[in-house]
């Protein structure tokens, strides 16, 4: 079957909406698929040429558009085991991981035996939401695929934003670019200009803000939410530090109060969490007052950043937002977060 008899059959068994922004990008899919699955030339000569190079795809568009379910629906059909899906976050750290090991053997280019070792086994390279924030991040992104182009290996992803505005005002950009020009000159950039975010349609309606035992209520949405995919840890490199978010799976997030806001994190952290996540299910957020003061701050510029990015948020918490900072040092203050937290409970909220 190729994708798009897939993709139909799917439509008619009632497991997807059909979408004709997602029907377009199939062709460009199935190019790359049909490419993967030939048999790779065997023989004396074969081992001396080099692999033909095939285009990949960068696939783009607002958040909750069905970007990454095309993609699986892709990399399931593709036959061929030396194939990968991979959240970007995690790989980069995966790749943060293997230069470390290789400074402890002493080698001149830390990069070059972590490239090898995952062009050695691969031939397809499947990374979803891929966001470049950090600076580090962003000088070892250009050479490591540029090896994994040389050596064949076939790149899809999927990203919020065009290619032009990876990176974008991040420091030493310049330096940057030239990546940017090598993505458009080995994928082809197609937009997916959906009108539907189905994330928001699952939640339309839905209670998001939980008072009193709700464990079960939120469990359900997780798993809903995230299609049953397993969750993983989203770890962000802000300013050379690591800021992690517990569970992350289908660009949604969960985590307790607790684990963001009893850290000593700030505004920039805040900022890249609301920048890498479409939906943010927040747990066990307490009655704040004087008493937790700085963790209550800390909530107060999470909401900021969460409402700008127009972040879907999920929360369990002690009372409801007017009655959560009842008094104290900072209650005054408070009100606006409150008010925030009750206009992101409007069923039409991040459309």
């Amino acid at each position: 079957m190729t994708l798009a008899e897939i993709y139909e059959a799917r439509v008619a068994a009632g497991t997807l909406r059909p979408d004709p922004a997602q029907r377009a990008v199939l062709p460009e899919l199935e190019r790359i698929r049909t490419a993967l699955n030939e048999p790779p030339k065997r023989g004396f000569f074969a081992r001396f040429q080099k692999p033909e190079m095939i285009r990949g795809l960068y696939l783009w568009g607002g958040v909750g558009r069905g970007k990454s379910m095309v993609m699986d629906l892709f990399v399931d059909a593709v036959d061929i085991p030396e194939k990968r899906r991979v959240h970007f976050h995690a790989f980069m750290q995966e790749i943060h991981h293997g230069m470390h090991e290789a400074r402890k053997q002493g080698v001149d280019d830390a990069l070059a035996p972590v490239a090898e070792a995952i062009t050695a086994k691969l031939r397809l390279l499947a990374f979803d939401e891929m966001q470049i924030t950090d600076i580090t991040d962003a000088m070892i992104v250009g050479r490591l695929f540029q090896k994994l182009f040389e050596a064949g290996v076939v790149i899809v992803t999927t990203s919020n934003r065009p290619p032009e505005d990876l990176y974008k005002n991040g420091l030493n950009r310049q330096l940057f670019v030239p990546f940017i020009e090598l993505l458009k000159e080995r994928l082809v950039v197609h937009a997916l200009e959906s009108p539907n975010d189905y994330r928001q349609h699952r939640l339309s309606g839905e209670q998001v803000y939980f008072t009193g035992p709700s464990k079960a209520k939120i469990d359900a949405i997780w798993a809903d939410l995230t299609g049953g995919q397993p969750a993983q840890p989203l770890v962000l490199t802000v300013n050379g530090r690591k800021v992690e978010v517990p569970q992350f799976a289908n660009g949604v997030a969960r985590a307790t109060f607790w684990d963001l806001c009893a850290k000593p994190l700030g505004p920039a952290d805040f900022l890249a969490v609301a920048e890498a996540v479409r939906v943010l299910i927040l747990e066990d957020i307490p009655q704040l007052s004087a008493s937790n003061y700085n963790e209550a701050k800390r909530f107060v510029t999470l909401i900021d950043a969460l409402y700008e990015a127009k972040v879907r948020v999920i929360a369990s918490a002690h009372d409801v937002p007017e009655r959560l900072y009842a008094e104290g040092e900072g209650a005054f203050e408070f009100e606006r977060t409150a008010s925030r937290l009750r206009e992101m409970q409007d069923k039409d909220w991040g459309r």
